[in-house]
């Protein structure tokens, strides 16, 4: 083996007598460092759009949120306060009461998301970083902050006194109702701010204080819709898992932010696949040249194959010599284009060349695994395919 990898390299640093195949493994080596820059590059732009799109998330979803197993709402008890404040991973935790309600300005109605926080909410998120208008809501008030969207839906602004801004929440039972009052529970609220998140974040939620959406609710004191919860840095989530399991004996579901978010890292995941797997298609084309170059060296190494079986060679070390010429090929190409690759992210990086809008640089990341993937692929494929090129050699091949 190390006889045949010997001649490998002598035969890849050397120049064929023919013009033409040496201008062929030179464009079979470009279109590989192509291709590998090319992918890492995607990759580095899709790892730089997800976490720019997930980066809003962070400002409304906590770190783990835990919800009740069966129902809307369930009981924290005093007790199972004092346990959760025991436990060291976490930091700070937050009492959420979540509610599907109407919200009416005028003539004008619109279906949102009413969520009652604490005065611990704003430790656990920084919600109130993305109020761009006003202020952020005071405890114990019928204050509300609302999103940009369904402000502009009812068309209504802060503090807009001459505009009523009411809640309607259908109240709880069954049975036929003699009077549209005694359908919904109400309270009249003041708009004291705006936030600007995204479009879908700014179109569905109203923030309010705890103590005004357990009144709408006809919530018990302990009564509530989940907990979020903000973990201290160190923390291992499986752990802090474990104990929160054991402070409610499996009675709530834990998730974090992905899970939060599922949906939307399934779409990313999905792109990502996709454009990962359309350039890969790309650098299997890009080795068809590798195959095509390697083919042409043998054919014109046909005398020195022939001298090297007369003298002793068996085929498949002559196989090796060109199945060893083609992995390093691609693994050399691979690297110098995963090299530029890097050089690019990093320059877009600090001088952002290439610009979303025209106030934000294109996101792009640069990440080890992208780096690892790359190489991974193109060393594989690079395998597979000199692999299949080596096997024209035949022992009449070498004789003729």
């Amino acid at each position: 083996m190390n006889f045949s990898l010997y001649i490998a390299k002598r035969y890849l640093l050397s120049k064929s007598s023919n013009n033409a195949i040496n201008i062929m493994t030179r464009i079979a080596s470009v279109g590989v460092i192509v291709a590998a820059a090319a992918l890492f590059i995607v990759l580095s732009v899709f790892a730089g759009l997800k976490n720019y799109s997930l980066q809003f998330s962070s400002f409304v979803d906590p770190d783990l949120t835990l919800l009740p197993m069966k129902g809307k709402s369930m009981l924290f008890t005093d007790d199972e306060k004092l346990k959760l404040n025991k436990i060291k991973g976490i930091a700070f935790f937050s009492e959420v009461i979540e509610e599907r309600v109407i919200i009416k300005s005028e003539n004008k109605n619109l279906l949102a998301t009413l969520k009652g926080v604490d005065s611990s909410f704003l430790d656990v998120t920084n919600v109130d970083l993305m109020v761009t208008s006003g202020s952020w809501i005071s405890p114990e008030s019928n204050d509300v902050v609302s999103g940009w969207g369904i402000s502009n839906n009812l068309s209504f602004g802060i503090l807009d006194y001459r505009k009523a801004l009411a809640l309607y929440v259908p109240k709880p039972g069954v049975g036929q109702a003699s009077a549209i009052k005694s359908l919904y529970n109400s309270t009249y609220v003041n708009n004291v701010g705006l936030f600007d998140i995204n479009e879908e974040l700014n179109s569905e939620f109203v923030f309010s204080d705890i103590g005004l959406a357990r009144r709408l609710l006809n919530y018990n004191e302990n009564q509530i819709s989940a907990i979020e919860l903000k973990l201290n840095p160190s923390a291992n989530e499986d752990d802090i898992r474990g104990e929160i399991n054991s402070v409610f004996n499996n009675k709530v579901i834990i998730k974090n932010r992905g899970q939060l978010n599922d949906a939307l890292f399934k779409m990313l995941n999905t792109e990502n696949l996709a454009v990962y797997l359309i350039f890969t298609l790309v650098i299997i084309i890009a080795l068809f040249n590798v195959v095509g170059a390697i083919i042409m060296m043998i054919l014109d190494k046909k005398k020195s194959l022939n001298t090297l079986y007369n003298l002793g060679a068996e085929p498949k070390n002559i196989k090796s010599i060109f199945f060893f010429q083609g992995s390093l090929l691609t693994t050399i190409s691979g690297i110098i284009g995963v090299g530029l690759g890097l050089i690019v992210v990093f320059l877009q990086q600090q001088f952002s060349l290439i610009m979303l809008t025209p106030d934000l640089p294109y996101p792009v990341r640069l990440n080890i695994i992208n780096v690892i993937i790359v190489l991974v692929t193109i060393i594989v494929l690079g395998v597979v395919a000199s692999r299949l090129a080596s096997q024209r050699i035949t022992k009449s091949l070498i004789q003729s």
